[in-house]
């Protein structure tokens, strides 16, 4: 088990639909979203200058995709004109394309929580059931 869990968070206010929410689309609306990754090193080990991962580079590679939604309807952004924009569904693209970001840096995303405002959130872990 890895001693250090980093975490890093970024915020975006978006617009969406479900494409069939229990039978209709439901009605554009929006969300003030947090999305918070939580990140390990994949060795395990810290690095040479006694980080487990960097809070500034994964911080800037988190704002860069939540930027990518920002203001605007989140089933215009690809793949989400075809896959529907449930918050499993974003949850699970920014673990994606995190990892993708982040592999040069040796990290691990572990985790994924999206919040839809202050109440609601969910947590998208790969390989959990």
């Amino acid at each position: 088990m890895d001693r250090f869990t980093v975490r890093v968070q970024a915020r975006f206010e978006s617009a969406h639909f479900l494409r069939s929410y229990r039978g209709p689309a439901e009605p554009l609306h929006g969300h003030s979203y947090l999305v918070e990754a939580e990140l390990a090193a994949a060795s395990g080990a810290l690095d040479a200058d006694n980080l487990a991962v960097d809070f500034v580079v994964a911080r800037r590679e988190l704002e860069g995709l939540a930027k990518m939604m920002d203001y605007r309807c989140i089933n215009e952004v690809p793949p989400f004109t075809e896959l529907n924009p449930s918050a499993e569904n974003i949850a699970e693209w920014f673990h994606g394309r995190l990892t993708e970001v982040l592999r040069g840096e040796k990290a691990i995303v572990r985790a994924i929580t999206l919040w839809e405002g202050p109440v609601n959130s969910v947590v998208f872990r790969p390989g959990e059931r």
